[in-house]
């Protein structure tokens, strides 16, 4: 059993590229962004109630950017409407005052135990431009003790196998979305110690290559910069990305070997 202090926090990272979502509801029209967010606020409104003590973070990602859905300033300046008077806004919906900074504050206590995963609803195609911030946020999150599950709409993901994977997360590509819902609630609502208990999905084969920095391909050989450890498929004497001239070796000419003269009596 969970004890009062213990402090469960749900960070959930939805991809909300308008371009694949477009395409989405063309090739599905009973799947679309507005349907997976309904799916998202049922785990979020499932993991608020099932103890007082559960936090909930929403981030919305688009391109390259990032943006904090919940907790809003908006809960501070008061500008998110009151209850409707139907009992169900106090206990389900998103009513306290938790702000982006308190989230990360959280994370940094002492004295209580908390527990912390990130879940990231992939949708669009992975972006090899952000492979080595994202190896960051890996081992940042192994560091932490914090789990990144991956819940994927279309094609894998390796880079998300491998943060499952090293930080003990759990990976799960959709069969199908339009039970996007009961797959949300089977998976990824119990947390860490709830799972050991329950039977999931068997764990998925990881793809570990890195991508290269030059074609963005995966490869199993390859160059490394000794300075910024990019990788490349093909040797450069020029790093492409910290501009590190790599010295040379030259080749090594083939020593002459001497005659010794003979002396004729």
């Amino acid at each position: 059993m969970a004890s009062e202090d213990e402090i469960n926090v749900l960070v959930m990272v939805i991809d909300v590229n308008p371009i694949w979502w477009g395409q989405q509801t063309q090739r599905d029209p009973k799947f679309t962004l507005s349907k997976c967010l309904d799916a998202l606020m049922v785990l979020a409104n499932s993991h608020l109630i099932m103890a007082r003590s559960n936090k909930l973070g929403i981030i919305a990602n688009l391109y390259q950017e990032s943006h904090f859905l919940y907790p809003s300033k908006k809960w501070k300046s008061g500008e998110v409407l009151s209850a409707n008077g139907d009992g169900k806004y106090e206990l389900l919906s998103f009513a306290n005052d938790l702000l982006a900074e308190e989230l990360r504050n959280l994370l940094d206590r002492t004295g209580q135990d908390v527990k912390s995963r990130i879940l990231v609803i992939k949708a669009a195609e992975d972006c090899t431009l952000q492979y080595m911030n994202f190896m960051n946020v890996i081992f940042a999150a192994q560091k932490k003790n914090i789990l990144i599950d991956a819940c994927v709409l279309d094609t894998d993901s390796g880079l998300l196998q491998q943060a499952c994977d090293i930080t003990g997360g759990l990976y799960l590509r959709i069969p199908q979305k339009i039970a996007l819902t009961q797959y949300l609630l089977w998976v990824f609502l119990p947390d860490a110690d709830q799972r050991s208990q329950l039977l999931l999905p068997p764990p998925v084969h990881v793809d570990y290559r890195a991508a290269c920095f030059c074609h963005r391909n995966l490869i199993e050989i390859g160059y490394v910069c000794s300075v910024c450890l990019s990788i490349f498929c093909n040797f450069s004497p020029i790093c492409t990305t910290c501009e590190t001239a790599f010295k040379m070796p030259l080749p090594q000419m083939a020593k002459t070997k001497k005659k010794k003269l003979k002396t004729v009596n």
